[in-house]
């Protein structure tokens, strides 16, 4: 009986840190200036999946991450100024984030985890922060574009 409890224990045990260790980090770095221009984050798109996480990591001052729009049972999140920030992705969908101080600079990106559960939401999200926008108005959008039905 031992024998089979033991046997028990070290499969649950190798099932969860192998699901552990098929998990992905991601970088996203918040900057000032970069390949798309004044107030980024870098890469504006990250495909990822259910379980990896995405950490915001601040190359520049003044700038965080806040969660817009996510897919129906995840959590959204909110970074300090100058914090960085690391976050789970759990629920399969896109999550749309901004910058606070530089929403209106459209430092603004996009995750897709998994498949797109909640495009049209996602979508509208979109549309509002770029519409809302002074600058850069295009640079999300074409974030979005990434995203796969």
């Amino acid at each position: 009986m031992q024998t089979r409890f033991k046997q028990v224990l070290a499969a649950l045990t190798l099932s969860v840190f192998s699901g552990l260790a098929l998990s992905a980090e991601h970088i996203v770095e918040m900057k000032n200036a970069g390949a798309d221009g004044a107030m980024v984050f870098e890469p504006g798109f990250v495909k990822a999946e259910p379980g990896d996480t995405v950490k915001f990591v601040l190359v520049d001052q003044a700038h965080n991450s806040t969660s817009v729009a996510v897919p129906e049972g995840a959590s959204g999140w909110q970074g300090g100024i100058n914090e960085e920030i690391t976050v789970t992705l759990d629920e399969e969908g896109v999550y749309v984030y901004k910058c606070t101080p530089h929403a209106a600079l459209n430092m603004a990106g996009v995750i897709q985890v998994g498949e797109a559960t909640n495009y049209d939401a996602a979508k509208a999200a979109v549309e509002e922060l770029s519409a809302a926008a002074a600058t850069n108005k295009d640079r999300l959008t074409k974030y979005f574009a990434n995203v796969q039905q």
